[in-house]
């Protein structure tokens, strides 16, 4: 954002940056309480780790690769509320559409009218989006989505004379456009519908992938392909939205972890070696999710097979080179990336920026340090903090009871162990790892009232999370020594889902 903008401008009023009403609130609390297992999803699914190739990652379905560089975040200084909001910004007239749970929980179009130019954002792509990231997220609605576009039809599509988007090329001359906009209504529209219609037919979320199918007509057009998202995790996500993940069979319903059936089924099986002679067997036949069943399980059943783990990564080649999804290829390859070779040395998030800490809710920050209290070390622990932020006027009161954190806004207890003081700007510095409680507690910033031992006690609570755990079987790293010691309040990277 910095790249285009000067926040100086910003301030003094002479740029607008104008969002859709819930951008803050979703562009960052999506990304912080899962943050962590996010970033490695992402490695998956964008495929970031895998070495540049024919056989690695070529593309990353709506843009070549993720920029590299430091996140900007100016907060916006006019929100869309309505529906359809009509704006004159230094003499351009722009009329904005509010399009709340489509490609995102806050999401707009524009139509700028006297050019009869509309702006799809992330709506309208060249490619079917993902009603499922892979890198995980919540499910978007494939109905909403579809209803969003027709209205946009209505409402631009009629006379628009240029489309373009946040992730897209532009498409020119309106017939052009309205073909483009009804594939895209339309393919959403019939994904959403003909899941529900199997599922209400009995085909379960652990079918519906080798039953749904688009259309030949949708087939036929270039937007209703799966350059990004794909019909076969976009048809379970529609399930999951409604149904949820479970397939109504009991035995599915609080299964054994793979580490604990695979070597149920190997045993059966015969073991090992029969598993990989008829999984070599499957590969020669071009059978390779059949191959895949099998030799998954030997993975996990021996995670140090390696053997069996560079069958396994033969197989997982295989599959994602026949993938038209990038995001589906990504993740295959990347997985059998990590079989052959292990997780990559090195690889860390990127540095917290300013920017991102300062649009964190201090409410958030609180609610992800509960999510890092390892409970188990928690059990019996009781205490009351208030914590004060006097530059911004916020209050909070947060307990520890029953081996969980909670907090709370706007109030303070009558009788805590400890209250802290301390500004939202010097908390600042401590999320983004520029500074330390004790450091500022040493310069007086931070004012400690009660029983200090209690803020250590949370201290010695919070975990760390890192994004190289292991995924596959056998593939998790050695802890590599760090030279930058975080302190434990410090805000771990929130994820980027930007287009995901």
């Amino acid at each position: 954002m910095r790249g285009v903008v000067d926040e100086a401008d910003v301030k003094s009023g002479k740029v607008q940056v104008i969002a859709p009403v819930g951008f803050m609130e979703h562009a960052i609390a999506e990304n912080v309480y899962t943050g962590t297992a996010m970033i490695h999803r992402a490695y998956f699914q964008y495929g970031l780790l895998l070495p540049r190739s024919p056989f690695g990652h070529v593309d990353q379905s709506i843009g070549k690769n993720t920029a590299a560089g430091l996140v900007g975040l100016i907060e916006p200084t006019r929100y869309i509320e309505q529906d359809i909001e009509e704006l004159t910004i230094d003499g351009v007239r722009m009329v904005f559409q509010n399009t709340p749970g489509t490609e995102a929980p806050a999401e707009m179009n524009t139509y700028f009218p006297d050019w009869k130019a509309f702006w799809a954002a992330e709506n309208i792509c060249g490619t079917i989006h993902n009603i499922y990231t892979l890198r995980g997220a919540l499910v978007r609605n494939a109905l909403e989505w579809s209803k969003k576009i027709s209205e946009a039809l209505y409402l631009f599509g009629q006379e628009a004379e240029v489309m373009f988007a946040t992730h897209s090329w532009p498409r020119w001359g309106n017939d052009r456009i309205q073909e483009v906009m009804r594939t895209q209504r339309d393919t959403y529209a019939h994904l959403h519908n003909e899941v529900l219609h199997q599922a209400n037919q009995g085909v379960t979320i652990n079918e519906i992938h080798n039953v749904y199918k688009l259309p030949e007509s949708l087939q036929q057009r270039w937007a209703a392909h799966s350059y990004h998202g794909s019909e076969e995790h976009n048809s379970r996500a529609v399930i999951n939205r409604y149904l949820g993940y479970w397939d109504a069979n009991p035995a599915t319903l609080i299964p054994l972890s793979p580490h604990e059936s695979a070597p149920l089924y190997v045993e059966m099986m015969g073991g090992a070696e029969k598993i990989l002679a008829k999984g070599k067997a499957l590969y020669d036949q071009g059978k390779y999710r059949e191959a895949m069943e099998i030799l998954n399980k030997l993975a996990y059943a021996e995670p140090q097979n390696q053997a069996a783990k560079d069958l396994l990564a033969g197989v997982f080649e295989q599959i994602g080179y026949q993938k038209e999804s990038p995001s589906v290829r990504n993740s295959f390859l990347a997985a059998a990336y990590e079989l052959r070779n292990g997780f990559p040395s090195g690889v860390t998030a990127k540095t917290v920026t300013p920017d991102m800490v300062r649009a964190m809710p201090t409410e958030l920050l609180l609610d992800f340090i509960a999510i890092r209290v390892d409970s188990r070390k928690a059990a019996g622990i009781n205490f009351t903090i208030n914590l004060i932020t006097p530059d911004n006027g916020e209050k909070f009161t947060a307990g520890m009871s029953s081996s969980t954190l909670t907090n709370i806004k706007g109030f303070l207890a009558k009788n805590p162990d400890l209250t802290l003081t301390i500004n939202r700007s010097d908390l600042e510095l401590i999320m983004a790892g520029l500074s330390t409680f004790p450091d500022l507690i040493g310069a007086g910033r931070v004012k400690l009232e009660g029983n200090p031992a209690v803020f250590e006690q949370l201290r010695s609570l919070l975990v760390e999370f890192t994004p190289d755990f292991e995924i596959m079987p056998g593939t998790h790293p050695a802890k590599a020594a760090t030279s930058h010691q975080k302190d434990a309040f410090e805000q771990p990277q929130p994820a980027d889902t930007s287009g995901g």
